[in-house]
């Protein structure tokens, strides 16, 4: 699960980024409002992390742009303004939750995990499809209750399949998924970690098959 956390602070972001990572969310990091709106418009985020004193502007106004776009995504705000008029302006202004600085990463990421597991957002802590179950925590799969171990970028794939198992995901979002703002990613890398993927499902004997939907994206099934 992908994240986007917005800190013009290079340390606070780094050991947020590294907090995430221990718990197993992979993040990308900007440091102004206008990287916030160009990584948003480019890279399908589960979350955002937005500080609101950014240098080039604040905060609030990238998340009543994203409000007025009718833009799901869910928004946490850390920030050092932490009176009750403050924290009624960012929930007011479309934020999900607030946390004041300084925190506790503990808190941070409960937080973050209570929204995720909102109707309609992406966390749950095991996905199942068929013999196959994937624990989003341990990031640990199991086939038939027994450990099986596939490699990272195909890991994040199966994620994403199976977060929306049933449903067609585009091709863009899995590349999102796996690689975010990396940068130049060869034309076929999706179509090499899917071919990947497959092969060490089948492996493994897991019941799923993965479809590849031409010129749209990817779907996860049951075998029949």
């Amino acid at each position: 699960m992908r994240l986007l956390i917005v800190e013009d602070n290079a340390e606070l972001s780094r050991l947020v980024a590294g907090g995430l990572a221990a718990a197993g969310y992979e993040s990308d990091i900007v440091g102004s409002a206008a990287e916030a709106r160009e990584a948003v418009s480019s890279v399908s985020y589960a979350a955002m992390i937005l500080d609101l004193g950014l240098p080039d502007g604040d905060g609030l106004s990238v998340l009543r742009e994203l409000r007025l776009k009718m833009e799901p995504l869910p928004v946490l705000v850390l920030t050092a303004r932490g009176g009750v008029q403050d924290r009624v302006n960012g929930l007011r202004s479309g934020a999900d939750d607030y946390l004041a600085k300084p925190f506790a990463m503990e808190e941070l990421l409960a937080r973050l995990e209570a929204i995720l597991r909102r109707p309609g957002q992406l966390l749950g802590r095991s996905l199942t499809l068929a013999n196959l179950v994937y624990d989003t925590e341990s990031r640990q799969i199991f086939v038939d209750d027994q450990p099986r171990i596939i490699s990272a970028r195909e890991t994040s794939v199966l994620e994403i399949l199976l977060r929306r198992q049933g449903r067609v995901v585009p091709k863009k979002n899995v590349e999102d998924h796996i690689f975010g703002l990396e940068g130049e990613v060869a034309s076929n890398a999706v179509e090499v970690y899917v071919s990947r993927l497959r092969k060490q499902l089948a492996e493994h004997g897991a019941k799923v098959v993965i479809h590849t939907i031409r010129g749209v994206g990817y779907l996860m099934t049951e075998e029949k």
